[in-house]
């Protein structure tokens, strides 16, 4: 990114090698996420601007080329786990390295130098943050890590477990990822989207019960013990609000946007809810890797379509159409 909406493409291969710690890999397969939209349209994204020009993307999975002398095998798939930690300030001694103050992370403006992301064909990256898989995986359906364990991070504050009847609000890419997550829990799971198309892809991946909305609404009144809300829109935020048991909890996992609608403020002193904000992840970045090599669920239902790296652009005009059901993915090539 050089500027909003302006992208460079250019070949590149790092000039050094590898800094101790880290590794070389090759790119396998990584997705656009809902940030990397907001930063190709603004330049920016949650208030941070971007100071200088930056490559993309924080959701991969990739190969690993030279080891570098770590632990990982020449060859080995691995997952991205895209944080860089300090490990030394409090929040990282509570084990909440989502909250480290001293963090990196790629393809952000969070941090300053920025770090480049993972839309490239060649990547260094910590060892550490290299997670390979016990069994055999498409690499495709890994580099689902990142986004699922921010699902899981989601189910973890709502207090997701076996027996947990919880509603996701939204079936994009992050609703329908916290639909496998709260069933990879033992939940029963309902979803609810405007698009027909994106709720039967919910049920056919996890959800046992969908609404379209504005065909059938979810139940309200204390139907749910946690709603996770995935969309980003106020109105489905109060939705959750009516929808959530007393005492239940309520996740925002979206950013949400303001808008026309004032959100229904008053129902969580009525019904005593608990509203909780959900920012990446921690542990839940292996259980995602873990969720991905059971097999239990069907990752290739989350692919819209893949691009190219060249056809960046393209790729990011058919995330912005809204027409696509599932993740939108760059492959090197």
């Amino acid at each position: 990114m050089v500027a909003a909406g302006e992208v460079t493409v250019m070949p590149g291969e790092p000039a050094m090698p590898p800094p101790p710690g880290w590794v070389r890999l090759k790119l396998a397969r990584a997705g656009i996420c809902g940030t990397d939209m907001h930063y190709f349209r603004h330049f920016g994204n949650a208030g941070f601007p971007l100071r200088n020009p930056v490559t993309l993307g924080h959701e991969a999975s990739a190969h690993v080329v030279d080891p570098n002398g770590s632990d990982l095998a020449s060859g080995a798939l691995v997952a991205l786990n895209p944080i860089i930690a300090c490990h030394q300030c409090d929040a990282c001694r509570r084990g909440h390295e989502n909250l480290c103050t001293a963090k990196r992370f790629p393809g952000s403006a969070l941090t300053y130098p920025h770090v480049d992301g993972f839309f490239r064909s060649v990547i260094d990256f910590p060892a550490e943050c290299c997670i390979p898989v016990s069994s055999p995986v498409a690499a495709e359906h890994l580099s689902f890590a990142e986004p699922l364990a921010c699902s899981l991070h989601a189910a973890t504050l709502g207090e997701v477990g076996e027996g947990s009847r919880v509603l996701v609000l939204g079936c994009g890419p992050m609703g329908l990822l916290s639909v496998i997550a709260a069933a990879s829990r033992g939940a029963t799971v309902h979803c609810s989207d405007l698009r027909s198309e994106a709720v039967e892809r919910g049920c056919e991946i996890g959800a046992s019960q969908g609404f379209v909305i504005g065909e059938g609404e979810p139940p309200a009144d204390s139907a749910y013990d946690c709603v996770i809300e995935a969309s980003g829109s106020i109105v489905a935020l109060n939705q959750g609000f009516q929808s959530v048991r007393r005492q239940g909890r309520v996740v925002v996992l979206s950013n949400l946007q303001a808008g026309s609608t004032a959100p229904e403020l008053q129902r969580i002193m009525l019904k005593e809810i608990s509203l909780i904000g959900s920012f990446q992840f921690n542990r839940e970045f292996r259980e995602a890797v873990e969720v991905i090599a059971r097999g239990q669920f069907d990752f290739g239902k989350l692919i819209a379509r893949v691009f190219a790296l060249s056809e960046i652009e393209q790729a990011f005009e058919l995330a912005f159409s809204g027409t696509a059901v599932g993740k939108i993915q760059l492959a090197d090539g």
